[in-house]
């Protein structure tokens, strides 16, 4: 008699539950901040770098990506500013890459040419502001990890 009286309540509330599922709620619209990262560096024979920033969206819609104004320190230098204009839409909780190029300081130069020569790690950090328009929206981001010599692949860091 328990028995069936726990299967026909078990039986009651995964109904309730199965029918609450069906009613098709709308799913509601969450914005988070986006992010930068650095996915890679390539320092270039003319002395400029090559930047691949990865575009992160934590938002449950798609957002487009209007302007990056952002600041470069790595090994403890600073690198100096970037700047891109994308114009790209990314859609809901996923990211995509902006290839961009500065010049970076002496300093950062001599550090990262010094780290690609040994095979040495550097930490960086980037921050800077993020401009976006559907939803209309100005973040700050700031993001910090570390670089590795890519083995096989000369001047450049992952």
């Amino acid at each position: 008699m328990r028995l069936t009286r726990t299967l026909a309540f078990a039986t009651l509330f995964l109904s309730m539950a199965a029918l609450l599922a069906a009613c098709g709620g709308r799913e509601r619209k969450r914005i988070n901040p986006p992010s930068a990262s650095l996915q890679e560096l390539v320092a270039q024979a003319n002395g400029q770098w090559q930047l691949k920033l990865r575009l992160q969206n934590f938002s449950s819609v798609p957002i487009t990506f209007d302007n990056i104004d952002g600041n470069l320190t790595i090994g403890g230098q600073s690198a100096g500013s970037f700047s891109s204009a994308p114009a790209i839409s990314i859609g809901p909780e996923t990211s995509d890459i902006v290839v961009l190029t500065m010049k970076p300081s002496l300093e950062a130069k001599t550090t990262v040419a010094t780290a690609l020569a040994v095979g040495q790690s550097l930490p960086y950090r980037i921050e800077g502001r993020i401009r976006s328009h559907d939803p209309n929206r100005d973040d700050q981001f700031k993001f910090e990890s570390a670089l590795s010599p890519a083995p096989g692949l000369p001047g450049v860091m992952r």
